[in-house]
């Protein structure tokens, strides 16, 4: 089965092969084959087409989700038994709702005469999410000189399918269903084989005419400019089996009593506290403008409170939960223009981390959580991703995740409350990291249930050498000694900060005898490249990939090899015009259409060009940048998707897409924000309480960029980047009246 006719499952799911017959994944329905709209809020989400309906084709992804299931698998709307005609269909700019314009299709008598002629009636669906409930109104009006009267239908089904199911995968027994119908209220409710109920209850306004298992109907009667509207709200809750509230069906409480109006005021609020503190970019390019505010909306719908903090989930809609490594990776490029994120994800990793060792989780003490899942398949066991730790680089990002929030923010407070978290996470990277005891963290799954390849490009086949056999483990990937390398800097800092100074000594050797070891076994002359990775024989993987990258990127790379890997990375055959592809067209197993294999990662391009900034080659960041702009100019709402094909870039064409591509995914719209600070140079150092801006470009669309509301510990301004030709100027526009920071811009060249 090749790539395309498997949903992105190597981010969780072995592929086919590697698992039993009732395990394999089907053949997905493509993301791509028509357009799509989501909306998220806390644990739920939804996935709309255009016209606001879910479930209109057999095997779709569309559907509300909630904590893993899906609650409601169809909703579609009806005029007089027609489909309604689509005007437009738009995702607010702060993606709070969608909003659907729709009309009335001519609807006939028997004898074919006009009864209501085509777009009298104007539909507006309005549909948003927030507390686990999704409410819709649909605004009707009539627009002809007559009076009409009609029948609005709204046909449902909720067949409560693990997430797992809905992408594929078969199981040989599921729970018991029930449904309940009332005069304005429709309960569905599914005793699951893990003794929970979840349920789902449809909730009308006003009451149907005529309700039955699985449509509403409802009659309207309009004079000419006369309105009227049906509101819709369908709540999802899960209880279990044994508690008070276990009834599946009179129990259901189904919608709080607040409306539509104040739920809609409570969600757009809540969105605008989230996003309170960021800092706001402006910039004279509207294309560019109308990407960081797409990019924004998107961070922050994926934002989803806990206890600790706000986290991003990683991506909609088969991701839409707690990942360490991209959690990780969202913070770190998102840092310069909100700590708090960074914040939150590492106080709700730091309270997951293992404490125990699980073969099933892939768990060790001290190893950073890979993924959470609380569905029903999940909870069962049938698939190992309940608390699941599957993944070799959480770890060490966890620590530089702590050392560069350590940095941008001087919050001592929060690293002493992380320390034992970190030393933890130190302590796994020299113990169940490197079990053969040779300096590099290597992994391979514990059981034939784990992920076989556990860096970010996790595909089965991702990891090969140059004459394209798979690599063996236990494997020590490129950009994981990177981290690691990064990692035992950032904690010597942190230690010297806290005056644990022979800690900080130690750590400081550590990492610099782990560069040595590091460029002596990776590099290879022949590729101008660092290996891919070591196998189980320590033989390298002699392939160029976008991995080495990160090498750069981590500040493992001996400064006389950068420009080699920057050149390497930028040749026609890795550089397609899109962005760095993950695999160059020059090696074997190189396939544009593969998920990891010579696709295109915004945020592995992001990465790269925060690795180019670091040794001063800002030129090829800035062409980064340049490609990952355009390609968003050829999305649907401008969104940046999880990863698109590696073809080569042609003329009057944008990026072909990939068919089953997250969208939107928490670190590709955190992309610009870390190719922005890369081309800036910019670094905030709380320790000396500077804004720097070390040899700064701007990309050739870009010729001015307002940064609003910087912040630093005790200062905040107002910052604006104007190009001039190859050189930029730098103004500020507004400073705090108590702040005492310095704006630097720095030439080292």
């Amino acid at each position: 089965m090749d790539e395309l006719s498997v949903a992105p499952s190597e981010r969780e799911i072995p592929p086919p092969h590697e698992r039993s017959a009732d395990h394999a994944l089907d053949a997905h329905p493509s993301l791509v084959d028509r357009p799509l709209r989501t909306l998220k809020s806390g644990d739920a989400f939804a996935v709309l087409d255009s016209y606001g309906d879910m479930g209109t084709t057999a095997d779709t992804s569309e559907g509300l989700f909630c904590n893993d299931t899906r609650h409601l698998s169809r909703l579609q709307l009806f005029f007089e038994d027609k489909r309604p005609l689509l005007l437009s269909s738009v995702i607010q700019d702060d993606n709070v709702s969608l909003t659907v314009d729709l009309a009335n299709p001519e609807i006939t008598r028997a004898d074919g005469t006009t009864m209501i002629p085509r777009d009298a009636i104007a539909i507006e669906r309005t549909k948003f999410l927030w507390n686990s409930v999704c409410y819709e109104r649909i605004g009707l009006r009539n627009f002809d000189r007559l009076p009409h009267e009609f029948r609005l239908t709204l046909r449902f089904a909720a067949d409560f399918r693990d997430l797992f199911e809905v992408r594929g995968m078969k199981r040989a027994r599921r729970g018991e269903m029930e449904t309940n119908v009332a005069s304005n209220i429709m309960r569905f409710a599914y005793r699951g084989l893990d003794d929970r109920i979840r349920r789902t209850v449809l909730r009308f306004s006003p009451e149907p005419v005529q309700v039955t298992k699985d449509c509403a109907s409802f009659r309207f009667v309009l004079k000419p400019g006369e309105r009227a509207s049906l509101l819709v709200a369908v709540a999802c809750d899960l209880v279990d089996a044994q508690s008070r509230d276990a009834s599946p069906i009179q129990n259901a409480s189904g919608v709080p009593a607040q409306g539509f109006a104040k739920a809609y005021q409570d969600a757009r609020r809540d969105l605008r506290a989230l996003t309170s503190n960021i800092t706001k970019v402006e910039s004279t390019n509207a294309l560019f403008t109308d990407l960081i505010t797409r990019s924004t909306s998107d961070l922050y719908t994926l934002m989803t409170r806990s206890s600790e903090g706000i986290y991003p989930y990683a991506g909609i809609p088969w991701f839409s939960t707690m990942f360490g490594r991209d959690g990780i990776i969202t913070a770190m490029m998102l840092l310069w223009a909100d700590p708090a994120v960074a914040r939150g994800v590492l106080l709700q990793l730091a309270k997951a981390q293992a404490l125990t060792t699980d073969p099933e989780a892939d768990a060790q003490p001290g190893k950073i959580l890979h993924e959470r899942r609380s569905g029903e398949m999940a909870n069962l066991g049938e698939v190992p991703f309940g608390f699941y730790y599957g993944s070799v680089d959480a770890t060490p990002l966890f620590i530089m995740l702590a050392g560069q929030y350590f940095e941008r923010t001087g919050d001592l407070a929060t690293i002493e409350r992380l320390w034992e978290h970190i030393q933890g996470a130190l302590q796994w990277c020299d113990t169940f990291g490197d079990r053969d005891g040779d300096g590099f963290v290597e992994y391979y799954r514990e059981t034939d249930k784990g992920l076989a390849n556990q860096g970010w490009k996790d595909s089965h086949d991702s990891i090969s050498h140059a004459d394209g056999s798979l690599a063996q483990g236990p494997i020590a990937l490129v950009e994981v000694q990177a981290y690691v390398y990064a990692a035992k800097r950032a904690a010597a800092t942190m230690a010297g900060a806290m005056g644990l100074i022979d800690r900080a000594i130690e750590l400081e050797q550590a990492a610099s005898t782990l560069r040595e070891k590091f460029d002596r076994a990776f590099w290879c002359e022949e590729i101008g490249s660092y290996a891919l990775a070591l196998d189980g024989d320590k033989r390298p993987c002699r392939v160029r990939a976008s991995n080495a990258g990160h090498a750069l990127f981590a500040g493992i790379a001996l400064p006389e090899r950068a420009a080699k890997v920057a050149a390497t990375l930028m040749s026609e055959g890795s550089f397609g015009g899109w962005g760095i592809r993950t695999l160059n067209a020059g090696e074997i197993r190189y396939n544009p259409m593969s998920y990891h294999n010579g696709s295109v990662w915004p945020h592995d391009n992001a990465l790269i060009a925060l690795g180019f900034a670091k040794y001063g080659l800002k030129p090829e960041a800035a062409r980064l940048f340049e490609a990952t702009f355009d390609a968003s100019t050829y999305q649907d709402q401008q969104r940046l998707p999880e990863l698109f094909c590696g073809f080569l870039r042609r003329r009057r064409r944008g990026p072909t897409a990939y068919p089953v591509a997250c969208s939107p995914q928490a670190w590709a719209a955190a992309a610009p924000f870390a190719m922005l600070a890369a081309c800036l140079g910019l670094e905030l150092p709380a320790a000396t309480n500077e804004i720097k801006l070390i040899d700064p470009v701007l990309p050739s669309f870009l010729d001015d960029i307002t940064l609003r509301g910087l912040k630093l510990a005790r200062s905040q301004f107002d910052l604006r980047v104007h190009r001039h030709k190859n050189d930029v100027t730098i103004n500020v526009l507004k400073r705090w009246a108590e702040s005492d920071a310095s704006v630097l811009m720095m030439k080292t060249r």
